[in-house]
């Protein structure tokens, strides 16, 4: 029970701590479009983005795949801002970019999962129970994730129903802010 209470701790650092925001500005773009109405929708997709998460890291923990760090590191704020874009460039569709969004956050997930691979693998290679560790970081990381969009919500509740800032706007506003942070965050780490 101490490995998964210690691997939970990590999973939710991954998404909570102050050295996570590519991962809290993925979630934030995610959950932009949602407001409490959608919250199973949202819940899903959360949970989407684990999965893919899980899987890379399980496959680079059990030392399956194994790509290049400054690739890695590179292409996390690529997804954000891709997420981002399409926020914006869907904020007049009918529906918005929720559906897109399930895919983008399997599959973004996917590359994510590899961004903290090569920390997690070198812990649970010590360890006897890596899938209790796997289970334990991947329950903190949902927990922590379903935190932040819990915060996104609460702000979305405030502007939208309070304050009366359009949906529209709100979206508009959130998914600008993610771009203009993430492209920064490529440009910072070009790998060539």
């Amino acid at each position: 029970m101490s490995d998964f209470v210690f691997y939970f701790g990590l999973g939710w650092k991954h998404i909570i701590s102050t050295e996570a925001l590519d991962h809290q500005l993925f979630i934030l773009a995610l959950a932009s479009v949602y407001t409490f109405k959608n919250i199973k929708q949202v819940l899903i997709l959360v949970t989407a983005f684990t999965i893919g998460h899980s899987l890379t890291l399980a496959l680079s923990v059990l030392d399956v795949i194994r790509f290049p760090g400054k690739w890695v590191e590179f292409l996390i704020p690529c997804t954000i801002f891709i997420t981002a874009l399409n926020n914006i460039l869907r904020i007049d569709k009918k529906g918005g970019s929720a559906k897109v969004n399930y895919y983008l956050a399997l599959g973004f997930g996917l590359i994510h999962g590899m961004g903290f691979a090569n920390a997690i693998r070198i812990m649970l290679a010590k360890d006897q129970s890596i899938g209790m560790g796997l289970f334990g970081f991947n329950i903190g990381l949902e927990a922590g994730q379903i935190c932040v969009v819990a915060i996104v919500l609460m702000f979305a509740l405030l502007f939208i129903n309070f304050l009366k800032v359009s949906r529209r706007d709100w979206v508009f506003f959130l998914s600008a802010g993610v771009f203009a942070l993430s492209v920064q965050m490529a440009l910072e780490r070009l790998p060539f």
